[in-house]
């Protein structure tokens, strides 16, 4: 598709196969060509995206994202090229997310990235893991529409996931798109809007306990709870806001499905294994400098 002479793309950075197909189903008929990320870190995946020179203007929209109207997303995309806005998403605090993070960051639950604009001055990646958000905080915490927040947030928070450099410093250097989210009646999920109001998409949250067990889940996150039910009846829900049938998932679907996720942990666990020192180093050097 072609918005102003701009070529788009769909990503997603994905790990569950079963989800990234019902949330396909929303948004592969766009006549956008669809890019599934796997075995991507948390913030690598921006940079996957910034080398695809096929692509200026990457909507990002997580596998447990699910779009409402499309209509409004391609309008956004309109607002964010005549504008230039380098970035169009969510505050990671106090806006509708059930999280109390820095609102600089947006959350990449769904992000209209203009690619071709950051590429103006993204060159290489020390320039995002040299540059000191502290030293600039004052100021672009002066600069925030501090009259889109509501609930917890927290201007002073850096380390809370491995991208918020990387959008402390396009927030820096390129104008952002707030954009309002607020909360749905299941208590958790996110349901976000346009400029105008209208309603772009509704993000489940806690996708990675979609097909794990209540009991494992209470495990790892003691006020979690069992998610697949809740998500589910979102899907639900939005499906039928678009008047589509959900996908019917075959038995040779969900024999995929389980392929694709033993792949996709044979994969992770060792990520994450050659993550650990790097991770110790980082906490050992945040100990001494709080000493």
């Amino acid at each position: 598709m072609n918005i102003n002479n701009h070529r788009l793309k769909i990503f997603t950075r994905s790990f569950s196969l079963q989800l990234y197909t019902q949330a396909k189903g929303l948004f592969e008929m766009m006549g956008i060509p669809c890019v599934r990320l796997t075995d991507q870190t948390a913030d690598g995946y921006f940079y996957t995206m910034l080398k695809d020179t096929d692509c200026d203007i990457a909507i990002n929209i997580d596998e447990d994202c699910f779009l409402v109207d499309p209509q409004t997303v391609l309008d956004l995309v309109q607002v964010v090229i005549e504008n230039d806005y380098a970035n169009a998403g969510c505050p990671d605090g106090g806006s509708g997310c059930p999280r109390g993070g820095n609102p600089i960051v947006t959350n990449p639950f769904f992000n209209v990235l203009n690619l071709k604009l950051i590429r103006t001055k993204f060159t290489f990646k020390n320039q995002i893991s040299t540059f000191d958000y502290k030293v600039v905080l004052e100021q672009m915490e002066e600069k925030f529409p501090k009259e889109i927040l509501k609930g917890g947030y927290d201007f002073a928070r850096t380390d809370y996931e491995p991208y918020y450099p990387f959008f402390f410093w396009l927030a820096y250097n390129f104008k952002t798109l707030y954009l309002v989210g607020e909360k749905h009646l299941d208590g958790i999920s996110t349901i976000l809007h346009a400029p105008d109001g209208r309603i772009i998409c509704m993000h489940s949250w806690l996708a990675r306990f979609y097909n794990v067990p209540g009991f494992f889940v209470k495990y790892w996150q003691k006020d979690a709870g069992k998610q697949k039910q809740r998500i589910d009846s979102l899907i639900d829900e939005v499906y039928g806001l678009r008047g589509f049938q959900r996908p019917h998932l075959t038995r040779c679907n969900h024999l995929q499905f389980v392929f694709d996720e033993l792949l996709r942990w044979s994969i992770k666990i060792p990520q994450r294994i050659v993550g650990w020192p790097k991770k110790l180093r980082k906490r050992i050097k945040q100990s001494i400098s709080a000493d």
